[in-house]
């Protein structure tokens, strides 16, 4: 419970029906801690940590380096997190979710904050 709103891991079926825009107010470069991705991963549904750490082993992960201004589409089911940054450039975004629609078929409503 957050700010009187419950809150709880989505199930896959609600997961896959988002996207996430991160629209870039700095460039992301090598050294700054851009987003990293395992490619594919979105199709696979909510993993385990025991799943991600095998697809770490089996899946070359991709920086996606963006120039500021520019703008990352990506599925919440991918596996993803920001590398650590070597810079004192910042990377900033502005992280923007959509859902195909506000309630879903098993019950479950988006909260909108």
């Amino acid at each position: 419970m957050k700010d009187g709103i419950i809150y709880a891991h989505a199930p896959a079926t609600a997961l896959s029906q988002v996207l996430a825009l991160r629209v870039h107010l700095d460039d992301s470069e090598e050294d700054n801690g851009p987003l990293r991705v395992l490619p594919g991963t979105h199709v696979k549904g909510i993993l385990s940590d025991d799943d991600i750490e095998q697809l770490v082993q089996l899946i070359s992960p991709t920086d996606c380096l963006v120039t500021q201004g520019g703008v990352i589409a990506m599925r919440p089911l991918i596996v993803h997190a920001s590398s650590k940054s070597h810079s004192d450039c910042p990377r900033r975004v502005i992280h923007i979710e959509y859902a195909a629609c506000r309630r879903f078929d098993d019950g479950l409503e988006l909260a909108m904050t």
